[in-house]
């Protein structure tokens, strides 16, 4: 959970589906700023990737790159913007938006964290670490997961949200090489993007039950916010 906090029982897959379409079209815009060519444009490539394993239809993800980089009539301008609070209990959130309008977001924003806390920036930034994050399986039965990172360049691993998938902790200048060796190495790589990890997770286990539904319920709150790309809480 410390790597990114996801909902449990997302309504119906369909929204979920078009809920992660549309995160995904804004990040290939954000990224496209950079050139439409995804071959000199290392992030744009992750994301690519990542919504093709999702099945992102062509049309819609060819639409994303020209209004991202600004070709044709129909150009779009998205601001990546960070808020960092407390969800209730004392558990540490940083909260990833992307927008085309700050001054409808950050009034929201406020309102969400009502039931928590929402700090000003850095407030709680210093208890999270800027890493890279891969999320991959093996493409065989006997590949090494440990030795996989080794060889790649990854600074740690652990278990996957998906039985035997394996998320992968690199440097945030390393993603892009690390994504790319593992398939050397056996595995498959699912997704790969930038995001925080929590240096001192609270353990769900020193919450009581109506404590831990509480943040659960503000999280998903948060998540369910359309400018809302993605959600860290400092839960072990």
């Amino acid at each position: 959970m410390g790597a990114q906090w996801k909902a449990k029982g997302k309504a119906q897959a369909a929204d979920a589906r078009g809920k992660l379409f549309g995160k995904l079209a804004k990040e290939i815009m954000v990224a496209a700023r950079g050139g439409a060519d995804p071959a000199g444009n290392s992030k744009l490539r992750l994301v690519l990737e990542q919504a093709r394993k999702v099945s992102m239809p062509k049309d819609t993800l060819e639409r994303a790159i020209k209004k991202g980089a600004g070709i044709g009539s129909d150009a779009a301008s998205f601001e990546h913007v960070v808020y960092e609070g407390f969800a209730p209990h004392q558990v540490a959130v940083m909260v990833e938006c992307l927008t085309d309008n700050v001054k409808r977001t950050a009034p929201e924003m406020r309102v969400l964290f009502r039931k928590g806390q929402l700090g000003t920036s850095g407030s709680v930034a210093w208890d999270f670490d800027h890493v890279g994050m891969i999320e991959a399986e093996p493409a065989s039965a006997g590949a090494d997961a440990e030795m996989a990172a080794i060889e790649a360049g990854a600074q740690d691993l652990e278990p996957g949200e998906e039985e035997g998938q394996t998320l992968f902790w690199t440097e945030p200048t390393d993603l892009d090489a690390v994504s790319r060796a593992l398939p050397e190495h056996g595995f498959t790589v699912l997704s790969a993007k930038l995001g925080y990890r929590p240096k001192n997770p609270v353990d769900p286990a020193s919450l009581s039950a109506e404590a831990l539904e509480e943040v659960e319920a503000f999280l998903a709150a948060i998540d369910a916010n359309d400018d809302v790309q993605n959600v860290y809480a400092a839960l072990g």
